[in-house]
C-alpha cells in the first residue's frame, strides 16, 4: 500500500495576510505525513517592482516576464517569502527546506515558445526529479517549492505556482497516494462568485463542462481548474479546492474534484 501525500498550494492573497499567513503555515504543520508545500508570492513581487520602478505587465492575468522581472521573482520567491515559510514552519515543529526548480535539479522547464504573446522568461515544465523529492521525504525534510524551475542551461524561469503543483502531484503520484489541495482565499469553487457560501462540493468532468459552458467558472478559475482536472487525468488521486480550513480535515465545505 501507497503511503500518502499532501501537496498544498497556497495563493498570494493568503501570503499577504499576515494573520491568513499564520494560520495556513499553523494548519500546514499539523498535516499528517509526507507533505509538500508550493507558494507563488506575485503581489509581493509587483509591489517590490513598483518600489524600484519596474512596472508589471500583464496579460490574460498572466505576468510578462523581462529579465529584471524575474531578477524581482528570484528576490521575492526564492528569498522572501520562502524564507519567511521556512522560518515559521520550523518555529512550528516542522522541519521544512526551501527549493526552486533549479535545487536538486528537481524542476526542469523550457520558456514557453511565442505564440501571440511573448512571455518573456516564463517557463513551461518538461521535468520533475520525483527521486529527488522522494529522498528528501525520506530524510524528513518537507520541501517547500517557490515558482521558479530552471532549463538545465543556468537559465531561472518564473513558472505558475499553481501548474508547479500540479506536476509535482502527478509526478509524486508513481510513489504515493497523492492529495492536492490549491489554498485560497475563497470557499471553494463558488456557483455565484456574489454567493461567499454558494461552494459547489462535488465537481466530476461532465458538471466541469456544464460549468464552463455556463460561464460559471471564468477569469483566475479557468487555469486552476484547468490544472485541477489536468492532474486528476494523470493519476494523482484526489484534488481539492478550498479555504486554508480545509487542511485541518474538520467538516468545512470545500470542493473536491474527481474524474
Amino acid at each position: 500500500m501507497k503511503q500518502k501525500l499532501s501537496i498544498v498550494k497556497i495563493g498570494g492573497n493568503l501570503i499577504e495576510d499576515a494573520q491568513g499567513f499564520e494560520h495556513v503555515l499553523g494548519l500546514f504543520s499539523k498535516m499528517d505525513g509526507n507533505k509538500i508545500l508550493v507558494h507563488g508570492g506575485g503581489k509581493k513581487a509587483t509591489e517590490l517592482g513598483n518600489k524600484l520602478g519596474i512596472e508589471s505587465q500583464m496579460v490574460n492575468g498572466r505576468r510578462i516576464t523581462d529579465p529584471e522581472t524575474l531578477d524581482i521573482a528570484v528576490m521575492v520567491y526564492g528569498g522572501l517569502v520562502s524564507k519567511k515559510i521556512v522560518a515559521k514552519l520550523q518555529a512550528l515543529g516542522t522541519d521544512a527546506i526551501g527549493m526552486s526548480g533549479a535545487d536538486g535539479n528537481t524542476i526542469q522547464a523550457h520558456k514557453r515558445p511565442i505564440k501571440k504573446v511573448d512571455f518573456g522568461l516564463v517557463g513551461d515544465v518538461d521535468k520533475v526529479n520525483a527521486y529527488a523529492i522522494f529522498k528528501l521525504l525520506q530524510a524528513g525534510f518537507t520541501p517547500i517549492f517557490c515558482a521558479l524551475t530552471h532549463d538545465g542551461r543556468g537559465q531561472l524561469l518564473n513558472t505558475n505556482a499553481d501548474t508547479i503543483a500540479a506536476e509535482l502531484a502527478i509526478a509524486m503520484s508513481d510513489q504515493f497516494e497523492t492529495t492536492l489541495y490549491y489554498c485560497f482565499e475563497k470557499k471553494g469553487v463558488l456557483q455565484d462568485v456574489e454567493d461567499e457560501n454558494s461552494v459547489i462540493k462535488q465537481i466530476d468532468s461532465k458538471t466541469y463542462d456544464e460549468l464552463l459552458a455556463y460561464g460559471i467558472i471564468a477569469d483566475g478559475m479557468l487555469p486552476k481548474l484547468h490544472n485541477c482536472f489536468y492532474a486528476l487525468r494523470n493519476h494523482v488521486s484526489k484534488v481539492c479546492v478550498g479555504n486554508s480550513e480545509m487542511l485541518d480535515q474538520s467538516n468545512v465545505e470545500y470542493t473536491t474534484l474527481t474524474l
